[in-house]
């Protein structure tokens, strides 16, 4: 008697956060399921999260416990203001879904950031268009004008019209009287399914955790890339990490400010007019004709070094495989096992720039965008800032492009800017997934076909996608050439360097892309952080500063990792500076070939052979 005593007591408990809130309950509830189904892309293979309703229990749960056990006094301005964030988000990120077809990110909560009166006022009033209402916005605002007539007819009984009235209360009436007489069933179904809910959702919960502790905005896009990484699911988490990860970057970015305050150059000599620096995109080097690999896939370079003005670079690796991280090494004059962070170091442009040359950047990748993923963001966030990229560079371009050639065109309508002395950046899409939209259908030479007897373990889904690669990096062998020639008949040196490797079917893989999670050993190594690197010097330039030619071809065989270039553009343009170190400047007679080439911050890639 005493255990059906606890027992009963248990379940009164247990349902008493839902008697006592079962408006709140419903309505959210509601609104979660509503969200989760009108932000459901358009597209092949779209699901809904796996674990929406049971969790979406639990969540909705919390908070109806939350309210229970708030004095009275406080309760209605909690539920209210539960109401207030809950509706604004879902109707933000639903919004965004339908204009932009991507909820909430934390570049698009950086451009709401950005937003002035007049704009929001065209926001409002864009919500209740008319093709704005038909839409999945439509669906939220209905169930928000329910869930307010409810609202009146429980507190204010005689505002609304009869026949809403008879309707509520027969409502209320049958479903006390079901529920009553199934209330043991009930109750027993409601502590089964919270049972439930909280065992299959706590991994989602744990990783919801983990990701929203990370203590920078690398940490968090790493934790990303992991397998398992947490599903935000609803608008409110989503708009929380957006706010998370606005606040992570702002930390950067103000410590970024504060060192482009103090840049100083003590001297510069322009010891070369032209430096033109263009970064690929996910360029495995053993995917490369010029190095060595069967398929001709870079034929073009291969003649510019045959001509003798290209010097291919041997040995060289990315100290990441992620784009953004491996961008703030390139971009900071910080190296791998420096003391502090990147951020507290000068970006290598706001020299250049303090120096007094002309800096132009072109980029077909990070440029603010409303659909822009984590990964985008957190490469492009201190290129895009407004105080961060004026202080770096002089002129931009200011759209992307289906094909990197676009950039070409940019590049020529932009020139006419530069002056005596310039930088130059191009950065590329190159090889990034996915690889068939990087190349256009005219200029695909490979086919699935070509691979049977290179690759006979692979089926023809996977050797079609390797073609697509080869292409992707054979359209990327155009692109790179045509870039040189536009330096041709000047004074100019260019590098070119890729972010990072990729794997894409290597050995016995069945794989593509990158393995962001997986411990770094001599075969990860090999297929995504071996990258090719090249310089080639006009004529002009070879003749004016031969010293400079000898340097370059006697370092081509040296031990490198790209998180030292900086040093070696600073030498190129003849820039004196605090922050310079000779030894990390690959065409240094003091150069120190023995530096560890740390990866990932975890393996030393010259130990793994």
């Amino acid at each position: 008697m005493k255990y059906l005593k606890t027992v009963s007591h248990l379940l009164q408990l247990v349902m008493t956060p839902l008697r006592s809130n079962w408006a709140f309950f419903t309505f959210i509830y509601l609104l979660g399921c509503i969200c989760a189904w009108v932000t459901l892309p358009d597209a092949r293979g779209a699901k809904l999260y796996d674990n929406l309703y049971p969790e979406l229990f639990l969540d909705v749960y919390v908070l109806a416990t939350i309210l229970t056990i708030l004095p009275r006094r406080v309760k209605p301005w909690i539920r209210g203001f539960f109401y207030f964030v809950l509706y604004t988000a879902a109707v933000v990120d639903v919004y965004c879904f339908v204009k932009f077809q991507s909820t909430l990110t934390p570049t698009m909560l950086l451009l709401v950031g950005e937003t002035d009166s007049r704009e929001a006022g065209e926001f409002i009033r864009s919500c209740v268009s008319p093709d704005i209402l038909m839409s999945g916005v439509g669906w939220v605002l209905l169930l928000m004008a329910v869930h307010i007539l409810t609202a009146i007819k429980l507190r204010f009984p005689h505002f609304v019209p009869r026949n809403w009235c008879r309707l509520v209360r027969s409502i209320l009436v049958q479903s006390r009287f079901f529920l009553h007489r199934v209330r043991h069933v009930t109750e027993f179904a409601v502590l089964a399914l919270l049972v439930f809910s909280i065992v299959i959702s706590a991994h989602n919960k744990a990783a919801t955790l983990k990701l929203m502790t990370g203590k920078t905005i690398g940490d968090v896009e790493h934790t990303l890339t992991e397998k398992d990484h947490a599903v935000l699911y609803q608008p409110i988490y989503r708009l929380v990490f957006s706010i998370y990860a606005n606040t992570l970057t702002a930390k950067q970015v103000d410590k970024l400010i504060a060192t482009a305050d103090k840049v100083r150059v003590d001297s510069c000599s322009f010891t070369s007019p032209n430096i033109v620096l263009i970064i690929g995109e996910s360029y495995n080097r053993h995917h490369s004709s010029q190095y060595g690999y069967v398929m001709p896939t870079a034929p073009r370079q291969t003649k510019l070094e045959h001509k003798g003005r290209l010097v291919k670079y041997t040995d060289v690796v990315s100290p990441w495989n992620l784009t953004s991280f491996v961008f703030k090494h390139i971009f900071s004059l910080y190296t791998v096992g420096d003391k502090g962070e990147w951020c507290d170091y000068p970006l290598f442009p706001e020299l250049f720039r303090k120096a007094g040359y002309h800096v132009t950047f072109i980029t077909n990748q990070f440029l603010p965008k409303a659909k822009e993923a984590v990964y985008d963001f957190s490469g492009g966030f201190f290129l895009n800032n407004p105080k961060l990229s004026a202080a770096q560079f002089d002129t931009r371009n200011t759209e992307l492009h289906q094909y990197d050639e676009g950039l070409l065109e940019d590049y020529d309508k932009l020139q006419s800017q530069n002056t005596e002395n310039n930088l130059i950046i191009f950065h590329l899409l190159g090889q990034h997934v996915a690889y068939r939209q990087r190349s256009p259908k005219d200029r695909k030479k490979f086919k699935g076909d070509d691979y049977k007897e290179l690759k006979p373990g692979l089926n023809a889904r996977e050797r079609q996608i390797l073609a697509d690669y080869d292409n992707a990096v054979l359209y990327n062998d155009s692109i790179v050439t045509e870039i040189v020639k536009k330096f041709e008949n000047k004074d100019a040196i260019v590098i070119y360097v890729p972010d990072h490797g990729e794997e894409c079917y290597e050995g016995d893989m069945h794989f593509f892309c990158r393995m962001h999670s997986a411990k770094v050993d001599a075969r990860l190594a090999h297929a995504e952080f071996d990258i090719p690197m090249w310089i080639w010097c006009s004529r002009k330039y070879i003749r004016q500063r031969p010293e400079i030619f000898r340097e370059v071809m006697a370092s081509r065989n040296k031990r490198y990792m790209t998180d030292a270039l900086p040093h070696m553009l600073l030498y190129l343009a003849g820039i004196s500076c605090p922050e310079y170190k000779d030894r990390l400047n690959l065409l240094s007679p003091a150069y120190d070939e023995t530096r560890p080439r740390i990866l990932k911050n975890s393996a030393d890639y010259d130990k793994l052979k």
